[in-house]
């Protein structure tokens, strides 16, 4: 399992830029909704990268590995 402290600290240090990207995006014209879609989509993107990432190196990060003898 991640470590909450840890999690909770990088989303703090990426809320205001992430904020501001969709606050970018909202001007520019796109609709709130579909700027929120996006920016989960892409999110999602991300994290399917990297866990792939982690499966073609054949390393788990610390964080993921207690979560491995939980099946």
């Amino acid at each position: 399992m991640a470590d909450i402290k840890q999690n909770l600290t990088c989303r703090q240090a990426l809320a205001g830029a992430f904020q501001a990207l969709s606050d970018e995006a909202v001007k520019a014209g796109w609709p709130e909704g579909d700027v929120a879609l996006a920016l989960a989509e892409l999110a999602e993107e991300q994290v399917i990268e990297v866990t792939a990432k982690v499966i073609m190196e054949g390393s788990i990060p610390p964080q993921f590995a207690a979560g491995r003898h939980s099946s």
